[in-house]
Parts: structure tokens; sequence; C-alpha cells
């Protein structure tokens, strides 16, 4: 690509977009995001050189024209499937993707990092650029990492990709920042020339520099009433500048490109650019599954005599809950959609907080709601809650405050890979003092759950329910207390006792039928993690000898710990088999492959049972 005219780089970005259209309609994955990028991903190619200079994508759901220009277009059809090219760029897939970028706000963090690094390991002719979307930068990390832009020696660019989304439309004060920020173009080049002058003739120091930037930034703020945050805090801006002419671009990036100093290079552009449909609807285009590419149309079969999604009858309770109870309000950090607290948003949207990409925040915020008196259902997919950890400890649980703490996509999610799979949170919040742990094994525990978690005295309260459908197409049960810390008997047997926790109890009773009059199986479906049901364990401590635990999470310090632990403490001495996700990153792929693949489908319980 490097060989060509920078005329012939539109015909390549037509090109691109067409490949990412054509595959994304058959492999399904996340789209609009990838389209909107495609001119920025071309024009940096182009013009540095990578790999040896870094880019550094964040989240990464824009990064498909930049694997399919790196060396893997002939592999992009295996994108997201078992043992294919992975879901979201890493260095352990090819030396061109510099860091691990599933989650959000990492960017600029990591990029000055490796900034720093360059001048310390005798790189100083390495270029490193952060690309950043306007939605990833509402989250915390990337204003840290910009506060030690700007006080660190660097010369690091930051590419603001901005065009008013996330995955949803972006919410928060910098988002109506970005909308209303412009900036000069001709006053820009005019300063960008008199900067080289002076460096060229040696009247500029590192010193005179900051010092003639703040002045500037006083003098232009004084004249446009308006602040620039980033020239506040020492980094160059430069922008708006339309994201889709990749000429211009070039041209921006080769000016650029060998400035001393952190600057920032904002460009508007369009999710879903080049494909009227997703331009049209960027939220549902994110990641609309298969599609013909030619006329726009969704693939989408018919489930309507299928089980819901837990996601939905988490929204559809909410709501239900909310017009019972006024405390609640509901809290998500830039998901309102994809955990369908988008229903009660419709009807109240008084009573629903979209954070923004700020997981922690969204925790300690509505610890602040409860401290005074609401009670806040935050809703947090499980991976992005290991953002919000500290949080959860200090601003939830020291206080017993309640909130009840929602993990969704809990569990193997499937085709997001390691990044997304919501594997930690059993164990990592297992230790936590004053935390109600529980698991619902289908869509009415769900709700009864959800219904208990709001009664008086409960305290902080998670529940955590997987990506997916359910089991019940009569979902719509009766909302009913249920004791914290019981558990229930499914089945009774005599020769080994199953104790599950949340959906996966499902494919447990499944693999108890088909093994028939092989095996006398007891199946507990144990419903919380903390506190464990005590009356429950004494009972299966005294009558088997033989105990399989199995989770939807790691095993090391989940459920087949704490029953471990426990049956130690109380004296019982049985063999005990934990099945759970091993010690090990889980590749992506199908929920049927990974679950096969970790030992925690119907075929590998049923082995378990008989052996």
């Amino acid at each position: 690509m490097r060989k060509l005219s920078i005329d012939e780089l539109p015909e390549v970005c037509k090109e691109l977009r067409q490949d990412i259209i054509d595959e994304v309609s058959v492999n399904p994955g996340h789209f609009a995001s990838s389209l909107g990028v495609v001119e920025i991903t071309v024009a940096l190619h182009y013009v540095f050189n990578t790999p040896y200079d870094r880019l550094v994508w964040d989240v990464g759901h824009q990064a498909y024209g930049h694997k399919i220009l790196t060396g893997r277009r002939d592999k992009f059809c295996t994108n997201r499937k078992l043992h294919g090219i992975r879901p979201f760029p890493s260095p352990l897939e090819s030396e061109y993707d510099t860091f691990t970028c599933g989650h959000a706000s990492n960017s600029i963090s990591a990029a000055l990092g490796m900034a720093v690094a360059a001048k310390k390991t005798g790189h100083d002719d390495r270029h490193v650029v952060a690309i950043i979307g306007d939605g990833a930068m509402s989250g915390g990390l990337a204003f840290e990492g910009l506060n030690n832009v700007s006080n660190t020696p660097n010369d690091l660019l930051i590419i603001l990709n901005d065009n008013d989304m996330s995955i949803d439309r972006a919410v928060g004060g910098m988002e109506q920042y970005l909308l209303n920020l412009d900036t000069n173009e001709t006053y820009n080049r005019l300063r960008f020339k008199a900067s080289r002058w002076l460096h060229e003739t040696g009247h500029l120091s590192e010193n005179r520099r900051k010092g003639i930037l703040r002045l500037n930034n006083a003098i232009k703020s004084a004249l446009s009433h308006q602040q620039n945050i980033f020239e506040g805090m020492n980094v160059r801006y430069f922008g708006p500048f339309d994201g889709h002419n990749v000429k211009e671009i070039v041209r921006l990036l080769r000016q650029l490109k060998d400035m001393k100093g952190p600057k920032l290079l904002h460009l508007h552009t369009v999710k879903g650019k080049g494909y009227e449909p997703a331009e049209k609807a960027a939220t549902i285009w994110h990641a609309p599954g298969k599609f013909d590419a030619e006329t726009g149309e969704r693939i989408i079969k018919d489930d309507s005599q299928e089980p819901p999604k837990y996601q939905d009858v988490f929204g559809e309770t909410l709501l239900e809950l909310a017009k019972q109870n006024p405390k609640i309000v509901g809290v998500t950090p830039a998901m309102p959609t994809g955990c369908s607290m988008n229903i009660m948003m419709k009807e109240m949207p008084d009573r629903v907080f979209d954070v923004g990409i700020a997981e922690g925040h969204a925790v300690t915020f509505s610890g602040g709601m409860a401290k005074d008196g609401l009670t806040p259902y935050c809703n947090i997919y499980s991976a992005f809650a290991q953002r919000a950890y500290d949080n959860i400890i200090h601003d939830l649980a020291i206080l017993n405050l309640p909130v009840v703490l929602c993990l969704d996509r809990a569990g193997l999610v499937g085709e997001d890979g390691a990044t997304h799979h919501g594997a930690f949170d059993l164990a990592a919040l297992r230790p936590i003092p004053n935390l109600t742990i529980s698991s619902p094994m289908d869509e009415h525990e769900l709700r009864r759950l959800m219904f208990t978690a709001q009664l008086p005295r409960k305290g902080t309260f998670v529940i955590r329910y997987p990506r997916g459908r359910g089991v019940n197409n009569d979902w719509r049960c009766p909302l009913e207390e249920i004791k914290v810390g019981t558990g229930r008997k499914i089945r009774d047997g005599k020769d080994v006792a199953v104790l599950s926790l949340g959906p996966i109890g499902n494919d447990v009773e499944k693999a108890i039928e088909d093994i028939g009059e092989a095996r006398s199986v007891a199946h507990y479906d144990m419903r919380f993690l903390k506190p464990l049901d005590e009356e429950i364990l004494h009972e299966v401590g005294k009558k088997f000898q033989r105990i399989i635990t199995i989770e939807d999470g790691v095993r090391n310090g989940g459920l087949g710990s704490a029953v471990l632990e426990w049956m130690d403490d109380h004296g019982y001495r049985p063999e005990i088999v934990r099945l759970g996700l091993p010690d090990n990153f889980v590749e992506h792929g199908t929920m049927a492959e990974l679950h096969a693949i970790t030992g925690i489908d119907k075929d590998s319980i049923k082995k378990e049972i008989l052996t």
C-alpha cells in the first residue's frame, strides 16, 4: 500500500470498506465501528512505519480494517471462530497488534508507556500513536493517561475518533464538550508553521515552548470564549477535521509525525460510514449478525417461540419492580441496550442513569445514592466489572450499602473471547465481607432474586447471570422472596451429589436424565455462593462420599473451592471433583464449543458422574 500514490488511497479505502462489508455479512462481528475508521486506518499505515512504529487501538471494535491490511485478509473469514483469528487485536496474534484492547480507555496509558520505553531503549525514531473513540474518552483511565501525558517527556500522538457514539449514543459532559469544540484549521496551520520555523532556528526550547503554549491558550480562550481542555493539559490540539478525507488525514499526519511533544488530532467520523443502513442505525449495526450485503436486510431467524434472553427478563423485571418501589433507580455504564435497561429508560427516563464507559464511577455513584436512601440496580457486564473491583470493596461493601450489582454476561460469552468472558467474578468477589453473591438457575429464579435484593436490610447484593437465552417461555412468574443463603434440592439420589450454581444447573439436569438408572444422582441448586446453604452442605457431607461441584466460572476460588473449604472446616472428607473453567484464558468460539473444551457441557458432566 505504501508504494501507491496518495491519489490512489481513496480507492484503497473503497475496496477495504467493501471487504469488511462482504466478510461481516456472512461471518458476524463488530461492523459499524470498523467502517467508520477505514480512512484513518489506511492513512496511519500509509504514513507510519508499522509495525516498528506503534499503533495502539482502543477497544478494538474498530480494528477490522487494520487486521485486513496487516496480513490477515485471507484468514479474516475465521474471525471470532474457534482457533481462528481473535475478535480483538492482540500481540499474541500479530506484531502489528501492539497491545490488548478488548476493554475501553486504556490506549493512552499504554501508548505513553511505549513512548517512554522508546526513548529509554534507544528507539528515538519510533513513533507511537493512540487511537481512541469519543465514547472511550469518557473512561477515567483515559483522563489518568492524559494527566500523565501532560507532565512526562514524550512525543505521543493521540487520534480522537469522534463519532458521537460508543455502542449506544455517547453521553456525558465530555461528549457535549467534543460536540461544541471547534478550532480554526487555518489558525492551526499557521501556528504549526511558526512552531516549526522557531524550532529550526533554535529559538524554541522546551521551556519556551510550554510558556508560549500557555500564553497562546490564554489568548485563544479569551478571543473564542472557549477553553480547550487538551491544551490546558499541555497537549497540542489540532482539529476537528473530516475523518473520511484520507488524503487530508495523510497530510495532517505527515505534518504532525515529527512534531515534538504530545499532540491530539481530533477527527469527526460517521459510525457505519459507507453503508447506508449502518449510518442510519449505528446501534443496531454495531454487531448486526448476518445480513444481505447487497440489500442491507438483516437475516434474523424467528425466535418468537424460544425462551427470552436473560438480559430482557432483567429489563422487564426491573421496570416491574420500579413501578412498585419508588426508591429503585437504574445505573448502566454505556450499555442500556446491551443490558436491556433501555426498557426502564424509555418509560422512566428520570430514574435511569447512563454514566458512560465508567464502571468504577457507576459503582461508586450507585453507592452514593444508596447511602442516602435509594436502591440502585447497577448493571455491568461481568468482564467489565473487573475494572470496578476496588469500588465494590471500598465504596459498597465496607458500608454494606443496599446496591444490587447485576453482573450480565457472567461465565463464558462465546465469540468475543478472553477479554469478555465473565470468568472471574465468583472467585474475585467471594472473599469480600458483606456481599451476598447469587446466581439464578433460570428466569424465574432471576426474577425472584431481583425481588429479594430490593427488600429492606439486604445490603450489597450481587446477581450474576449469563449471556443468551433462558429455558422458560412462561417466564413471568410471581415475584416472591428467596431466603438469602438457601439453595434447593432439585432431585434426590444416593450414589453421587452434584452441587451447581447458576444456569449450568440446567445442563446438569440434562446429563442426569441421559444417565437414567445407571447412577442414582442427587442434584442441588446452591443459588448462593455467599452465604452458602449450610443445611444442604451438612446433608451432603453426611450422606455422600462422592461430590461434584460445577460452575460457569474459574475453578480456582469459586463454588468448588468454597465447598472444599467448608467440608474441611466441618470435618467431612468426601471425594470432591470440581468442574469449572481452567487456569488459563479461554479462547473464542461458540458457546457449545467452549463449554465442551472446558469440560462443563452436558456430555462432560455425564462422563464425570459415571466415572
